[in-house]
C-alpha cells in the first residue's frame, strides 16, 4: 500500500490513519494486488478542498474511488465507503458469474481426478 501526499507533507499522524482505514479494504476481498491512495490540496475558495483517491489493483479490475471534503479524513471515509460498495458490488459479479451447473462440473471433475 502507498500513500502519497501530493502539493503538501502530510504528517505521520495522518497517514498512519489513512492507512489503517485502506487496509480495512482488504476485508472485503483478499486477493488485492495493490492499493494506491493520494492526497491532494485542491487550489479553490471552497473550504472543502482536501481530496482522497483510492486506487485499487484487483485480478483483471481496477477500482477507483474519488471525494472531497474539508478534512482528508472525511474524504478518506467515504472514500472507504464508496470503495467498500464497489468490492461489494465486485464479489457479488465473480460470485454470480460462476453458474450452479458450473459447480456441479467442476465437482465431478474433481471426483473424478481423485480416482
Amino acid at each position: 500500500m502507498t500513500v502519497q501526499s501530493i502539493h503538501f507533507d502530510a504528517d505521520r499522524k495522518l497517514l498512519d490513519l489513512i492507512e489503517k482505514k485502506a487496509r480495512k479494504l482488504e476485508t472485503f476481498f483478499d486477493r488485492v494486488i495493490s492499493c494506491e491512495v493520494y492526497l491532494r490540496l485542491q487550489k479553490a475558495d471552497d473550504a472543502a478542498n482536501k481530496i482522497a483517491e483510492i486506487k485499487l489493483s484487483l485480478p483483471g479490475n481496477t477500482l477507483f474511488a474519488k471525494e472531497q471534503c474539508h478534512t482528508f479524513e472525511e474524504a478518506t471515509d467515504l472514500a472507504v465507503e464508496s470503495m467498500s460498495k464497489q468490492l461489494k458490488k465486485h464479489n457479488r459479479r465473480i460470485k454470480n458469474h460462476v453458474k450452479e451447473p458450473a459447480h456441479e462440473a467442476i465437482g465431478t471433475l474433481l471426483r473424478e481426478q481423485a480416482y
